[in-house]
């Protein structure tokens, strides 16, 4: 493939601002890539990274135009959507669930969840709706078998999970799944080989601000895939570990560990940070079943996506 120039940024141009607002989670390590190589600024962008505590904080932030974009798992738009009544639309992809369910040391099956506590973020979106659904594939139902507690994010979470005897399982993503390994906790199976393709992490936006600020949002995605690509590439894998284990203070074991995960085919960081839709398919496949919407038959994918500026970035992105 021909090498297409890089855009130079012009002295007279201000860059443009854009608040972005994650969970400080190891899937969002395109994002910081991006920052510390230049691809953002490259496009003329000034990056402003806001942390979520939890995905409830999120949504309701991105609906208020306290920022532009969010990061996060992607049932979260649908829950904006048909929850919040939010105009809201996804337009890339990110990772397929690099969640494992994480247990205690005295679990040893699923079966052995019944009379314990799951920790979720917010009970009815994303990862807490597909522990849910392994659970419920186990013959344990919500309410019956087992109870849910609010935990917070991914981290926060962990830390509970850690913390308190009651908190028995719960999903948990890298880095997070190797650092709580390391203080006695056990997985029980990735969210992948326990419910196969899934769309995980992808950014979300306000479909108004998309369609006034489209080619400000075809310049960030054409940046973040530009820092896709950099963290998959296999000549800096030393680079990526050592970056993780900055960022997270982790030990070498467990960056190692976490990078091994991103870049895991079919769980981890999806190539080009691409969209699938048949992992999407099983995120509405799951809220209908788990909360009984659309009378059990999920809506068109489409109704959910604008990933026309995607496809623009992808023609102009270069490294």
């Amino acid at each position: 493939m021909t090498a297409k120039p890089s855009p130079s940024p012009s002295p007279s141009v201000e860059p443009t601002l854009l608040r972005v607002n994650i969970f400080n989670t190891s899937s969002n390590l395109p994002l910081m890539v991006a920052l510390k190589e230049g691809y953002f600024a490259r496009y003329q962008l000034t990056i402003e990274v806001q942390n979520t505590p939890n995905s409830d904080a999120q949504r309701a932030g991105l609906a208020a135009g306290q920022f532009e974009i969010a990061h996060a798992a992607v049932d979260n738009a649908v829950a904006m959507v048909e929850s919040a009544g939010q105009d809201v639309v996804i337009v890339c992809g990110g990772d397929a669930g690099m969640n494992d369910l994480m247990v205690r040391a005295e679990i040893n099956t699923i079966a052995d969840l019944r009379g314990k506590l799951l920790a979720v973020d917010a009970p009815g979106t994303a990862y807490a709706l597909a522990a849910k659904k392994i659970l419920k594939n186990h013959g344990l139902i919500e309410n019956r078998d087992y109870g849910v507690k609010l935990a917070g994010g991914t981290g926060p979470r962990s830390a509970a999970m850690v913390a308190d005897p009651q908190l028995a399982a719960g999903m948990v993503n890298p880095p997070f799944s190797f650092t709580v390994r390391e203080k006695g906790l056990k997985s029980l199976g990735s969210q992948f080989s326990l419910l196969g393709p899934y769309q995980a992490t992808g950014a979300f936006v306000q479909r108004g601000w998309a369609a006034a600020n489209s080619d400000v949002l075809k310049r960030y995605l054409t940046a973040y895939i530009e820092g896709q690509r950099h963290v998959l590439k296999p000549a800096n894998r030393a680079a990526m570990i050592a970056l993780l284990r900055d960022q997270f203070q982790l030990s070498a074991s467990a960056a190692e560990g976490t990078y091994e995960a991103l870049v895991a085919p079919g769980s981890g960081l999806a190539p080009d940070a691409a969209f699938s839709r048949p992992g999407f398919q099983t995120v509405l496949s799951i809220r209908a079943e788990m909360e009984g919407m659309w009378g059990g038959v999920p809506p068109p994918l489409d109704r959910y996506l604008d990933l026309s500026h995607y496809d623009a970035a992808i023609q102009l992105a270069v490294v």
